[in-house]
Parts: C-alpha cells; structure tokens; sequence
C-alpha cells in the first residue's frame, strides 16, 4: 500500500524519476521509453527553437500545483517569461503529454480534468506509438487531430506530427 506523503516533503525532495503528488500520495509516471522520449526531446527543441515567435518559456518535466491537494508534471510546457515559481502555481498556457503504452484512457482523462479545472486553456496529448494526437481546449475537450498538425491558436503555433514523431524502427 503507497505510503502517505505530506505536500511539503513533496515539495521539497527529488524523485528519480519524478512523480506526481495526488491528494497524499505519490503517482507515478510513465516515462524513459524511446519512442516517448524522442517525441518529448524533438518536440521541446521544435518548440524552443521558436521562443522568440510565442514569446513563452518551454520546459520539460515541470512540476506544476493544479490545485492544494495535487501536483502534476506535464512533459513539455509553456509558460510566460516572468514564472519565475520553482513549482509552478499558475497554468501553463501549453500542456502536452506524450502518451507511454502503459497509460490508460482514464488517468490521462483525470490529469485532462486536473489541467482544465486549474485552467489550463490548451492540452496536447500525443501518443507515438500509434501516431495520433488529440488537442484539447475548454470548448472542446479531447478532439482527435485528424490532419496531421497540432495547434494553438493563442500562441499562432502549428506544427505537423511527422515533425515531431520519430521514425518507426524498421523490422
């Protein structure tokens, strides 16, 4: 049975790899797979490489409080300049996710949830296994990205999945 952890001692010790903090206890993430985590890297330099256009700051694994009770951590944000929070207390203005074989369709739906109540405006889920992705925003929830792009109309960026994907390994 997981051990109850205070916020505090959340807040203030590294987890290796990290993991989420969920009303006391300690979740954790799916992560260090390939295929995860070339997404993660070729999307976060597609993204850095153009901070100068959106004018926001991106950055990986960042632990950020959606609400008293719970600490979640994206695997790729964007955030103003001036969030200068070592554990962020104000929404991203991007939240992606990079989906790993091991999540399910209800805890991602649980952390969307956490993101929107905290007022996240613009959710990325991408899933490199099956090459889909799904935006989400408060009008629409989940939608499938069907053409190929993901964007963020706030920030005037767009970027094609197969910019971002990796290549499937050859068998």
């Amino acid at each position: 049975m997981p051990q109850a952890v205070s916020l505090d001692e959340y807040r203030n010790t590294d987890y290796e790899p990290d993991c989420e903090y969920v009303d006391g206890f300690l979740e954790e993430r799916y992560v260090s797979k390939k295929r995860h985590s070339r997404t993660q890297i070729r999307l976060a330099q597609w993204l850095a490489s153009r901070e100068a256009e959106h004018q926001h700051v991106v950055l990986i694994a960042q632990r950020v409080q959606v609400s008293p009770s719970r600490v979640r951590v994206p695997d790729i944000c964007l955030v103003v300049p001036d969030d200068h929070d070592e554990i962020a207390q104000t929404p991203p203005v991007v939240w992606i996710e990079i989906l790993s074989p091991e999540d399910s369709w209800s805890r991602i739906q649980t952390k969307l949830q956490d993101c929107q109540n905290f007022g996240v405006r613009n959710i990325w889920m991408i899933d490199p296994y099956s090459n889909q992705a799904w935006v989400a925003t408060p009008a629409t929830g989940p939608t499938p990205v069907d053409d190929g792009r993901l964007r963020c109309a706030e920030l005037r960026l767009e970027v094609a999945l197969e910019e971002i994907l990796p290549k499937a390994p050859k068998v």
